[in-house]
């Protein structure tokens, strides 16, 4: 019986996890794609300067994560508890916050573009082209927050397939629109900007219809009665739980953001060549993330499911299952850097001078899977269980007490150490929140 369920378990896992794994790899994919175009135009800075302004418009995007992580967890939960009205007001809730948010930096993106800019650094044609960028691209910054929103209710709702698809889809069209705009119409890096700006909004809109068909009876009712929609939408008691969840996450997302946006804008005072090489490597991280997200997303699904169900013994297993294929595709992921990161690099750029700058870095790329899998799993473990004061505080003290304190300290070797620094930063992060699970684990004060 034991072995059965626990059988089911991993099939469960997996039937979650590879639709999340193919669908999540569609979006680093994209990003080599986009790098790919501009790193074959005839000059670094365009690839540096369509770097950093991506940069500028997804670290806001990747600053409202918690859009994402709260619906996960809070949908997932809900699934647990069989409540679908609270689960639908849920995803209403968070889209209505997505465009609140995004409304508010559309408003305010001259003096926002002013400040990160000057922060960047970076050659004067490198700045021209991130500015050229983002100027198109924080136009889309709405429906990139409203597709979190849809992605993290989906994800909670165990509706793998549908988020496959739906990444696919809108993938797809970025990528057609960018060889469109920059090989056909020469656009060069403003079309990279609008084929990601279209796309946005194309997949907000795919998202929004899915959810539609299948819950329009439901939907139907609570539109019905408008006036109790809007009371339950904006309960005080519960937006002031919602937000207090939706801080934590913020603080511990922006922690993250600080040390991508630090190793982007350290690179581009190094020089073009040097940020245009580690747009190439965080390309790659990227890959790696998006992959071992796969597990985590589901992780988080299953952990959720089984928090709201009170489940401790079926959680703990699934946190046991999830760790073991973890490390099996971390495993994997650097094996692949290994034999193929030389020829990677190659399919990214002609530019012989970024190829062999960034050659010098795949050792990191062979490591980096290994010590950061334990933050991605135990992310998803903490998400599924909203516990988002546990996840703050690891990654307050990943940042402030080793990845700022480990390159002051190594950064006299350059690049290599702030790629060193990133890798001590990744594994505390892992440690820490596989240190409290472990321990509140015996103590079963989940």
């Amino acid at each position: 019986m034991f072995q059965t369920s626990r059988f089911d378990q991993h099939k469960r896992l997996f039937y979650l996890a590879i639709p999340m794994i193919l669908s999540n790899i569609t979006v680093p994919l994209l990003g080599l794609v986009d790098t790919a175009v501009i790193g074959h135009l005839e000059h670094a800075y365009f690839l540096g300067g369509s770097t950093i302004g991506a940069m500028l418009v997804t670290s806001v995007v990747w600053l409202c994560g918690f859009l994402r992580m709260s619906t996960t967890g809070l949908s997932a939960q809900n699934l647990g508890q069989g409540n679908i009205t609270n689960n639908l007001l849920i995803l209403l809730r968070g889209v209505c916050l997505a465009f609140l948010i995004g409304l508010l930096f559309i408003t305010l993106q001259e003096p926002f573009l002013d400040i990160a800019l000057s922060v960047a650094g970076g050659s004067e044609k490198v700045q021209f082209f991130a500015n050229q960028y983002a100027q198109i691209r924080i136009w889309g910054i709405p429906a990139a927050l409203a597709n979190l929103v849809i992605l993290g209710w989906l994800i909670g709702n165990q509706q793998s397939k549908a988020v496959m698809w739906l990444l696919i889809a809108t993938n797809a069209i970025n990528i057609c629109l960018d060889l469109l705009f920059v090989f056909v119409f020469h656009w060069q890096v403003q079309g990279v900007a609008f084929a990601s700006l279209l796309a946005e909004y194309s997949g907000m809109f795919i998202g929004l219809f899915l959810i539609i068909k299948r819950y329009q009876s439901v939907l139907s009712e609570l539109v019905k009665n408008l006036q109790q929609l809007i009371i339950q939408l904006f309960d005080k008691q519960v937006l002031k739980t919602y937000f207090q969840l939706n801080r934590d996450i913020l603080i511990r997302t922006l922690c993250l953001q600080v040390c991508f946006l630090f190793i982007t804008f350290q690179g581009a005072r190094l020089g073009d060549t040097v940020v245009a090489a580690n747009a190439i490597l965080m390309n790659f991280l990227l890959l790696i993330s998006f992959g071992l997200d796969g597990i985590a997303n589901a992780t988080e699904a299953m952990v959720g499911k089984a928090h709201g169900e009170k489940n401790t013994k079926q959680l703990k297993r699934t946190v046991r299952i999830a760790l073991f294929w973890n490390l099996v595709f971390a495993g994997c992921y650097a094996l692949m850097f290994a034999m193929l990161g030389d020829k990677l690099l190659r399919l990214i750029s002609d530019i012989s001078s970024v190829i062999t700058f960034a050659e010098q870095y795949i050792t990191w790329m062979i490591l980096l899977p290994l010590v950061s899998c334990w933050c991605f799993l135990y992310d998803g473990v903490y998400i599924g269980l909203m516990k988002a004061k546990i996840m703050r505080n690891s990654m307050i003290i990943a940042t402030f007490c080793c990845f700022f304190p480990a390159w002051y300290l190594l950064q006299s070797f350059g690049n290599h150490g702030l790629w060193a620094a990133f890798s001590i930063f990744m594994l505390a992060r892992g440690l820490t929140l596989a240190w409290h699970f472990h321990c509140y684990e015996k103590d079963n004060a989940l």
